[in-house]
């Protein structure tokens, strides 16, 4: 795949865990033992983790005693996630929208919308059959996503933080298609200010409903946010998305 890829060089930039880490590091905890409670996986359950990034959702699946696997684009992701490797944890180096396993795990979780940033609608098809494939018939397959009208309508459109002695300074806005985040890093180490723009599509339940259908996942329960709340179009702030795979 193209290197130009905005996320390729954002997703492995120390910038961007130092953004989000603190706030998605208590997200995550939050979010892992609330579907826990409510799925009530089996001890052992084969789990795969997709866009794990540095790994905080499958550290935690493993701690749990869960059998955990976790892929990622990110070179630099992955190396770091590795030092946190044990005998039911496991990272690898990964492309999303290739093919891996055939139905081989329990579970396939998507987090914190790590999904949606791709150029066509061939490549968001493709990841969702890479999850539907490596899950076994009637496994569960989770994809946690923003929810369009809520984000259009909570859109803040200039924000400014400093974490660590480093600025950030924050753009959002959208079109008819994609919500764009321009982010300017000011850090005295660097010798000029970087600038990364994140782009993610517009995608609704339909659209996650008809591309989990056509790889064999029927969705099964749509969630609001991370305490598995009933999904309302227009005031969840999340789109969480659970769907089966059929049986043949």
């Amino acid at each position: 795949m193209a290197a130009t890829e905005w996320f390729n060089d954002w997703f492995s930039s120390p910038y961007y865990h130092l953004l989000y880490f603190e706030h998605g590091k208590q997200e995550a905890a939050f979010c892992i033992d609330q579907l826990l409670v409510h799925f009530q996986p089996a001890p052992k359950s084969l789990m795969l983790d997709v866009a794990c990034g540095k790994g905080r959702h499958s550290i935690l699946l493993a701690e749990k005693g869960f059998d955990v696997s976790g892929i990622d684009l990110s070179i630099e992701n992955i190396t770091a996630a590795k030092q946190f490797e044990k005998e039911n944890l496991h990272f690898y180096q990964q492309d999303m929208r290739l093919p891996s396993w055939v139905n081989y795990f329990d579970y396939a979780f998507n987090f914190f919308t790590s999904f949606g940033y791709f150029k066509t609608r061939r490549e968001h098809d493709n990841s969702i059959r890479t999850m539907a494939n490596a899950i076994k018939e009637e496994g569960i397959l989770l994809i946690d996503y923003l929810n369009v009208h809520y984000a259009e309508n909570h859109l803040v459109h200039k924000l400014e933080k400093q974490i660590n002695g480093v600025d950030f300074f924050i753009t959002k806005w959208f079109d008819e298609t994609h919500f764009y985040k321009k982010i300017i890093v000011e850090d005295d180490t660097l010798e000029e200010p970087l600038e990364y723009t994140e782009r993610v599509a517009k995608l609704s339940l339909g659209d996650f409903t008809e591309m989990m259908a056509y790889q064999g996942v029927q969705v099964q329960e749509v969630f609001g946010d991370y305490r598995l709340s009933h999904y309302d179009a227009v005031n969840s702030p999340r789109m969480i998305v659970a769907g089966k795979k059929m049986k043949k």
